[in-house]
């Protein structure tokens, strides 16, 4: 289901997939099925999302991330994609982020350009991810530090 308000330019979009309304998904963009891109959310063209994946209001996606299945993508979580970003000048290419299967970023969290989120790592509310996070960690703070795993 694709809102009509919304801004759909990508035919690569699984079955079962919904997009609310004002949400932007540029032509080369990859959506996996039974997904979930809330309403308010952009999705630039170099970016792949897996099945099953939830990303909520107020996400965008920018170039070069690549979002595994069953990742949650709490509200208004920022990514960056640019580690030197200047007004009009733009790599030739841009950071890879990835967030590996499983994995949940909670509301608001900040994730730095170039860095891995583990299987199944949660990021806490409004925590600045500046380092990779291993599998399974749990992460919160500014800058995030580990202060857990969780199991299977």
């Amino acid at each position: 289901m694709i809102h009509p308000l919304s801004d759909v330019k990508s035919k690569n979009i699984g079955s079962e997939t919904r997009v609310w309304q004002f949400a932007v998904i540029l032509e080369n963009a990859s959506i996996g099925r039974n997904c979930n891109i809330c309403a308010h959310s952009l999705i630039e063209n170099d970016v792949v999302i897996g099945d099953n994946v939830t990303v909520k209001s107020g996400v965008y996606l920018w170039d070069g991330i690549t979002v595994e299945d069953n990742v949650f993508i709490g509200p208004c979580v920022a990514f960056a994609n640019d580690k030197y970003p200047r007004s009009k000048q733009h790599p030739s290419e841009f950071v890879k982020t990835l967030i590996k299967e499983g994995a949940s970023l909670g509301a608001n969290a900040t994730i730095l350009p170039g860095i891995v989120i583990g299987k199944k790592a949660m990021v806490g509310a409004g925590a600045v991810v500046t380092k990779d996070v291993p599998d399974y960690a749990v992460v919160v703070g500014n800058p995030a530090r580990i202060v857990k795993y969780m199991s299977e």
